[in-house]
């Protein structure tokens, strides 16, 4: 019989291997989304109209925003990457028993500010994306405003907060005693 310790470190443990694994799939998407941009500029025609973008002679723009997407997916990885990384040395720390140390609280500074970024980068993507008009249909794909990103965002800076005093409290009571 599992005592309710070992129970409750099941979804600590479940956290840190979909961590590790999203560390990796998030290397193998930015390393997909380089190589199909690179694969554009060596073979536009077959590459584009794989990706259902038939090419014509005002398609230009198309192609652009297509690449510039592109190029936002491969920075949005990098960024995922550091959410990832420092999300999971994050769960470590609890795994170890001890979370509310400094280096806790700039980690989830960090990964606000990278939330921040990618939220930016989504905004990005839509702009891009609305700018094109194909013969004579603009393209649209959405990307209507939601608070909840901007929520994470707001609550991540907060919690970095809460981990620093935390950390700082804790440390000038280890100092006391």
């Amino acid at each position: 019989m599992k005592s309710i310790i070992d129970q409750s470190d099941r979804p600590l443990s479940l956290s840190r291997t979909l961590l590790r694994i999203l560390v990796k799939l998030n290397i193998v998407f930015g390393a997909a989304i380089f190589a199909l941009l690179v694969a554009t500029f060596i073979s536009a025609g077959p590459v584009f109209r794989a990706l259902g973008a038939i090419p014509t002679p005002d398609g230009d723009g198309l192609f652009f925003a297509m690449r510039g997407i592109m190029v936002i997916g491969i920075a949005a990885t990098a960024v995922g990457h550091l959410v990832y990384t420092r999300l999971l040395a994050i769960v470590e720390t609890v795994n170890d028993g001890d979370p509310f140390v400094g280096t806790n609280a700039i980690r989830l500074q960090l990964i606000a500010w990278s939330v921040l970024a990618l939220e930016l980068m989504r905004g990005g993507v839509i702009m891009l994306a609305n700018t094109v008009t194909v013969g004579t249909e603009k393209v649209d794909i959405g990307g209507k405003f939601s608070v909840t990103p901007w929520l994470t965002i707001l609550l991540l800076f907060v919690l970095a907060r809460v981990f620093d005093q935390g950390s700082r409290m804790r440390d000038e009571l280890a100092a006391t005693v």
